[in-house]
């Protein structure tokens, strides 16, 4: 297939897998990824001038519901190929890919680990209806949206572009996690909602990527392999997770660690749950979150102070990720002629796709119809969708030439959507809930509009 086809039913794309390690490069003469040219000086002296700006101004953006993701990702696409072409690494570099998928992977393990299952426990039950019936029920939906709106996909397709966009990102909503406006039992559904379900998303990308590679060239058994990667990182995250929260309270109870030490015990094994797995044919994400789980439970969070460091490690890397994302995809896409279905996709996706999930999964749960629909509204989707698209990408070695595809634009144009919805309505609606809710308890609300 040309550079720039597109995939689906029209026209297959060829791929070749062997065994549950990983993804084997096209045959000889097709277009691949371009591998192991490194991120540039240039790169990293934009990216830090872009991190001084934001963090001398941070307090300042905020008032304007403008965080690091927000920033990063404007100053990726003024200065990638599609403007000013300053920040230019290759999409299927090595280093770009390594970068995102160990800042996922971090980010999983730490809050898997604090965001655990005692937590969800404590958190009632909207985080739980969210996550084993919202979740499933969005995947569905999106998946029926994207076969029916955009040319040729395959059912697996489809259903890949779902599972992508599935995940939430709670820091896309400051406006709604930071205000006390906002009822702390919402505010607390949201964040634990966004905490677990990228993880809990990772093994459904891992399947439908076997399923669309199936789809392509019968014959293999690429889906019983994907399950076996899931199962591979299921053993060994219950090894990694158990044995070093086991070993990481012992050696705290006995004086033998202390401060940054356990910190760095923390992330080490988010990393060595992501690399072990890797190479012994598991999937990397799912180890990483479900060690997490499990040196929870083994630590019985006598360790949780000790995630600070790594969650803030993997803040910190995701907006090199959000500024990657606006310069090799969101970018270059904005110059390009814009594709009406994909933008129709990613519309009903953020809406009806999220929004009648999260009202079905809720129903009966008492919540006032106001607070379903702020909870259904604010489903931005982020740092792990740019990540899982970035994954498959590379998984199915579709390099830059790709970009027009209506699936993958569907994919970039989601999120980008997302960032500027969410943010621009974030200001506007929660004064507007906050005087809601405090007519309905018969007081004047916390702060006037306007304020």
């Amino acid at each position: 297939m040309p550079p720039g086809g597109r995939l689906g039913r029209d026209n297959p794309i060829w791929v070749r897998y062997d065994g549950p390690s990983g993804w084997l490069a096209r045959p000889a003469g097709l277009p691949h990824s371009p591998g192991g040219e490194p991120i540039g000086m240039v790169t990293i002296t934009v990216l830090s001038a872009v991190a001084i700006v934001f963090a001398l101004t941070s307090r300042r953006l905020e008032r304007w519901s403008i965080g690091g993701p927000v920033l990063f990702l404007v100053g990726g696409v003024l200065l990638g190929p599609g403007f000013t072409d300053v920040l230019h690494p290759p999409l299927g570099g090595d280093t770009v890919q390594t970068v995102s998928e160990v800042t996922l992977a971090i980010l999983l393990f730490t809050d898997a680990s604090t965001l655990g299952v005692r937590v969800l426990r404590r958190s009632g039950s909207i985080p739980v209806r969210l996550l084993s019936v919202g979740l499933p029920l969005a995947i569905l939906a999106g998946g029926l949206l994207g076969y029916w709106l955009l040319a040729g996909v395959t059912w697996g397709l489809a259903f890949l572009v779902s599972a992508i966009l599935a995940p939430t990102d709670a820091a896309l909503s400051l406006g709604v996690m930071n205000s006390p406006l906002v009822p702390e039992r919402i505010r607390t559904s949201l964040n634990v909602e966004s905490g677990l379900n990228d993880g809990i998303a990772t093994p459904f990308v891992t399947v439908f990527v076997a399923i669309v590679a199936a789809e392509e060239a019968p014959g293999h058994h690429w889906v019983l392999h994907s399950f076996g990667e899931i199962l591979v990182a299921i053993a060994v995250a219950v090894v990694v997770g158990g044995l070093g929260g086991r070993l990481g309270v012992l050696a705290q109870r006995r004086s033998w660690t202390a401060g940054m030490s356990t910190s760095l015990l923390v992330l080490g094994l988010a990393l060595f749950s992501y690399t072990a797995s890797d190479s012994v044919g598991g999937n990397g994400f799912v180890a990483s979150f479900l060690a997490g789980l499990v040196f929870a439970v083994v630590s019985h969070d006598e360790l949780q102070s000790a995630t600070e460091f790594s969650e803030t490690l993997g803040v910190f890397m995701s907006y090199v990720v959000w500024a990657l994302f606006g310069s090799l995809l969101l970018g270059p896409m904005l110059t390009r002629a814009w594709d009406p279905r994909a933008l129709g996709f990613a519309v009903l996706v953020l809406t009806v796709g999220r929004m009648l999930p999260v009202a079905i999964a809720l129903r009966g749960s008492g919540l006032p119809r106001r607070h379903v629909a702020l909870i259904g509204w604010f489903g931005p989707r982020g740092l792990a969708s740019i990540v899982f698209l970035m994954h498959s990408m590379h998984s199915l070695h579709l390099d830059s030439s790709y970009l027009n595809d209506q699936a993958v634009e569907a994919v970039v144009w989601t999120i980008g959507l997302s960032v500027l919805a969410h943010g621009l309505t974030s200001g506007p609606l929660v004064p507007r809930l906050g005087r809601r809710v405090a007519a309905a308890r018969g007081k004047a609300p916390l702060f006037p509009a306007g304020t």
